[in-house]
């Protein structure tokens, strides 16, 4: 197996200890659970490092990197909504665009095309992952020492909705970008 493999797995292993982090009635759970899902996310640019500059790019590398990330930041989301920190309705419009991708490169692989991760595809996991760690660290002491919880708070809401218009965007750029080839499937 390879670093980068190794590297992904981690994070998600990582998943389950961030959500029982975050889950514990302890003192400062959000704020280690934070670290622990920063940490996690930081992993997702190191396995692809790795994987290109050793030339270890692997099938199974292709396949867990993205599934990482998804599980990742889904996870994270549905927790948030758990806590009364999301709504609902927001976390379903990026899971359903998550579904939709997912379903996008499974029918082009089929078809021998690959869709790569595209620009827009980046900065939507990257304002997802600073969206999710506003949100779970809105309250804390620490933060709430520089400024007031409801500047924070007001933050986290806005970054929320900068990467669920980056999320659906990205989407719409997936999905226009594979026109020509969808109207082919279809006919």
């Amino acid at each position: 197996m390879t670093l980068a493999n190794k590297i992904t797995i981690s994070r998600i292993l990582l998943i389950p200890v961030f959500l029982i982090v975050l889950m514990l009635p302890i003192n400062r759970a959000d704020m280690i659970a934070a670290l622990i899902f920063i940490i996690a996310s930081a992993t997702d640019g190191l396995d692809g490092y790795f994987a290109r500059s050793r030339g270890e790019v692997t099938t199974l590398g292709k396949f867990l990197d993205p599934l990482a990330d998804k599980l990742l930041v889904s996870t994270a989301l549905i927790a948030l909504v758990g806590m009364g920190r999301l709504d609902a309705w927001i976390v379903v419009l990026i899971i359903a665009r998550e579904f939709a991708v997912t379903g996008l490169r499974t029918l082009a692989v089929k078809e021998g095309v690959v869709i790569a991760a595209s620009k827009l595809g980046k900065i939507k996991t990257v304002t997802q992952i600073i969206a999710v760690c506003l949100l779970l660290l809105q309250y804390d002491p620490l933060l709430t020492a520089w400024l007031t919880a409801g500047f924070w708070h007001i933050f986290a809401i806005i970054m929320t909705y900068i990467a669920l218009f980056f999320t659906l965007y990205s989407g719409y750029d997936y999905f226009k970008g594979c026109r020509s080839f969808l109207n082919g499937k279809a006919e």
